[in-house]
């Protein structure tokens, strides 16, 4: 694993772009429920990339904003509020897994192609599943996306990749609902969260690309096409076909690889290595940065890990512990 600046405990104001042109980009990784955290990344990116070049950013948000961290509500509403907070800056919000199945709980997924709002069909491919991972039963779930019932269902064992027990459910969702101020898996949620609250679950993009994104690499100062997306891009499919998946936002599929996929998603496709390509994810819990794939995602949900950015085109890292 490689990091940029991982030392740094009093961040430095970054030099303005060397080309007019080269717009500052920074991409937040996942911030799970952890409002405080959120802040004072904020602030530290501010005192690093300086106010007229903050002020103009494109800021790519990678997605999992909910869940494991106690403060999702205030989260969002936080999220919500930068477009006027910050009309200069352009704002992007990725769709993350436990995105999704926030969403898919609360009924605000966007329709199915065919404009059905009924995902009861997506059950099957999980259906072995039901009893160990305690699926939702309650109200509303006859016809809820089979992510919805596993988020919003009731688990109570050890999760010993996190070296902790789950908190409510698979997805760790119980914090959710705290947040929202109703028991865990109750269908309260649904009334609780408020209307702009779906409305930003259900805009969220499950794909980002940006061109002419300039980097700093060893060879110099080059620009790339950048592809943002939650976890990655499946390496063994045709990346333009994946990408017409994900820009088409096919809530009739049970799961999507590039929103909760792991090593199947680490690398860049093959096929992507002809042209400069940075492909920027979170979700994974690390911090790997090798050549132009950049994962960001250093808290993995967890309290006493840092919520991390990176910054185009320096590639600096910046973190919320650091004042």
């Amino acid at each position: 694993m490689t990091e940029k600046n991982s030392d740094a405990s009093s961040p430095m104001q970054l030099p303005a772009p060397s080309d007019a042109s080269d717009r500052t980009v920074i991409c937040v990784g996942d911030i799970h429920g952890y409002h405080s955290k959120l802040l004072r990344l904020w602030s530290n990116l501010q005192s690093v990339v300086g106010p007229a070049s903050f002020q103009t950013a494109l800021i790519i948000f990678l997605g999992d904003y909910n869940d494991r961290g106690p403060h999702t509500r205030h989260v969002i509403d936080f999220l919500i509020q930068l477009p006027s907070k910050y009309p200069r800056q352009r704002h992007v919000f990725l769709c993350g897994n436990h995105d999704f199945a926030f969403a898919a709980f609360v009924g605000a997924l966007p329709p199915r192609p065919d404009g059905s709002t009924v995902w009861s069909d997506t059950w099957e491919e999980y259906a072995e599943n039901e009893e160990r991972e305690g699926w939702y039963k309650g109200e509303g779930y006859s016809e809820m996306h089979v992510q919805g019932r596993r988020w919003g269902g009731t688990v109570d064992r050890f999760n010993s990749k996190k070296g902790m027990a789950y908190k409510g459910s698979i997805y760790d969702a119980a914090p959710t609902f705290d947040s929202y101020g109703v028991p865990h898996a109750s269908p309260d949620l649904v009334k609780a969260v408020p209307d702009e609250h779906k409305k930003f679950l259900r805009d969220l993009v499950w794909v980002h690309e940006e061109e002419n994104v300039a980097i700093y690499t060893d060879k110099g100062r080059i620009k790339c096409h950048l592809i943002a997306v939650h976890a990655g891009l499946e390496k063994t499919k045709k990346v333009e076909e994946r990408l017409q998946v994900l820009r088409a936002r096919d809530t009739s599929l049970p799961t999507v690889q590039e929103l909760r996929g792991r090593m199947n998603v680490w690398d860049i496709p093959k096929e992507q290595l002809e042209n400069p390509t940075i492909l920027v994810s979170g979700h994974h819990g690390k911090l790997h940065i090798e050549g132009l794939r950049f994962i960001i995602d250093e808290s993995g949900g967890l309290e006493h890990l840092p919520v991390a950015a990176i910054i185009f085109p320096s590639q600096q890292i910046v973190r919320d512990h650091e004042s």
